[in-house]
């Protein structure tokens, strides 16, 4: 299968080193952006693919099979409108794949999915930690047990890392919040995974309520906020997000009546060794917990040593530290799940359906952040089986999204 790429950044190179252990696909071309060369470089350099670049979307669409759209947030509907116009025009395109989030608010999203079902292409939604192979691996283990005591009734999730990499992400009107917002979505998703009754659609659960808290605990001190402006050019004295955000999500099994509760906690003030996923679950006798900082292989670098090392990330992704005793994951695009989502999304296109996670359940992960952080500007519980409540999300556009984050965080 032919893969095209949409953007050439952070994720492009991370989603590059996934299909590298993916056999039958290929990295058939990039359209030129920023990165594009190198990026190129790096895919012909491991046999990847020609990946050669094109001037256009649409020419870009008739060259390939499949479209990745790793662009920034607030590009995606433009890159997907003109995806769409090519393919009206005659490109041939079988499918196209989202980074998450889907949107930056429910009207983004729900346009990205009009998109690309009325111009009938196949969707994946790439949410990778719902693929690691630990969190799918403990259900596999435990599914005998889950028939015989019962499902899960409570999950933590939780990403941290020190912050993004790029500008952008770090600019809420542009990414469209904070931490929420960027890992959030994340957390909430693998949450409600793990929660789910073996053998049971992604979406059996039903939502009941939603409680959650954000602060700017870091990046919003005096020092810290110079920093930002120096490094990255966002002043969060003017347009603030949050870089800690922490709530409990409930559910209802429909057939049961069941409670249970999905709890996530995300920072971008992570100040240990580098990027951490965690994720524990309890049912009745028995837990699973799942930490990516917790490696069969570590390093010691002396003082005298840590001269010789050029990227401190070439042990662990958002790395802060390049001296000391080291935790190093040897293989992170598997460990976190990029290489199995590439490969479900190569064996569902294939077959003519769309990826076990479609754009459809992006819309379903993007109600439920929108509904966190209406929970966490109203101070309260937000009721997600009132009507009313539903609708409200539907047109809902965060304080922090508008760049008036400074009302709810100062």
């Amino acid at each position: 299968m032919k893969l095209g790429f949409i953007g050439a950044g952070f994720i492009a190179r991370f989603q590059s080193v996934a299909i590298e252990q993916v056999r039958g696909l290929e990295i058939a071309g990039l359209v030129r952006r920023r990165g594009s060369e190198a990026l190129a470089a790096f895919c012909r350099s491991r046999g990847l693919g020609e990946a050669k670049i094109y001037e256009s979307i649409d020419d870009l669409a008739r060259a390939v099979d499949v479209i990745g759209i790793f662009v920034p947030n607030y590009c995606r509907i433009e890159v997907t409108e003109q995806i769409a116009a090519a393919v009206k025009a005659g490109a041939p395109l079988k499918g196209v794949i989202l980074e998450k989030p889907l949107g930056r608010n429910m009207q983004e999203a729900r346009r990205l999915v009009a998109l690309a079902r009325e111009a009938k292409l196949l969707t994946a939604y790439f949410e990778n930690q719902v693929f690691m192979r630990p969190i799918r691996t403990q259900r596999e283990q435990l599914e005998p047990v889950m028939r015989t005591m019962g499902p899960p009734t409570l999950t933590r999730s939780a990403e941290e890392h020190a912050g993004p990499h790029e500008p952008w992400f770090w600019d809420p009107t542009r990414q469209g919040g904070g931490v929420l917002m960027d890992m959030g979505c994340h957390s909430i998703a693998v949450g409600r995974y793990a929660l789910t009754p073996p053998g049971k659609d992604l979406l059996f659960l039903q939502p009941q309520s939603v409680t959650a808290d954000i602060g700017l605990l870091k990046w919003g001190q005096p020092q810290w906020r110079e920093k930002l402006l120096k490094d990255r050019g966002v002043d969060y004295g003017k347009t603030p997000a949050e870089d800690f955000a922490t709530g409990m999500i409930t559910y209802r099994n429909p057939e049961t009546g069941q409670i249970v509760k999905a709890q996530f906690t995300d920072s971008w003030m992570f100040e240990k060794q580098g990027l951490r996923l965690f994720m524990d679950g309890m049912g009745p006798g028995y837990a699973f917990e799942v930490n990516t900082l917790v490696s069969p292989l570590s390093v010691f670098i002396g003082d005298a040593a840590a001269e010789a090392i050029a990227n401190q990330e070439s042990a662990l992704e958002k790395a802060t530290a390049s001296r000391g005793l080291l935790a190093v994951q040897y293989n992170e695009a598997d460990l976190y799940g990029y290489t199995d989502e590439n490969r479900d999304m190569l064996e569902a296109f294939s077959a003519g359906r769309d990826a076990m996670l479609s754009w459809e359940y992006g819309l379903e992960v993007q109600r439920l952040v929108m509904a966190s952080y209406l929970a966490a500007e109203r101070g309260r519980t937000i009721d997600l089986t009132d009507a009313k409540v539903l609708a409200e999300l539907e047109t809902y556009v965060p304080l922090i999204q508008q760049g008036r984050g400074g009302e709810q965080l100062y």
